[in-house]
């Protein structure tokens, strides 16, 4: 089973890195980072926002949203938190 607490802690360490991995092409905006929505065809970036401390996400087009990196994940590979987990270990 993942260990959610290391995988939340190493995404601390290294935030932005991660983001730019998982969704390249974005921005930092403030404490944000700005992005297409990998699940939906965006022509711009700009309702899909990330906060880069904690990974909670927000498309304010659509109302996806999630609490963590570790839903971040699940979101863009459309898998459950477990594997989404694995992946990120």
């Amino acid at each position: 089973m993942a260990d959610f607490r290391r995988i939340k802690e190493a995404y601390r360490q290294n935030p932005l890195s991660t983001l730019k991995q998982l969704i390249p092409n974005g921005k930092v905006e403030g404490n944000d980072y700005v992005a297409k929505n990998p699940q939906r065809n965006d022509r711009k970036a700009g309702s899909f926002r990330i906060d880069i401390a904690t990974g909670r996400f927000y498309d304010f087009a659509t109302g996806d949203r999630g609490g963590g990196i570790i839903d971040l994940v699940a979101f863009i590979w459309n898998c459950n938190i477990a594997t989404a987990a694995k992946k990120l270990e």
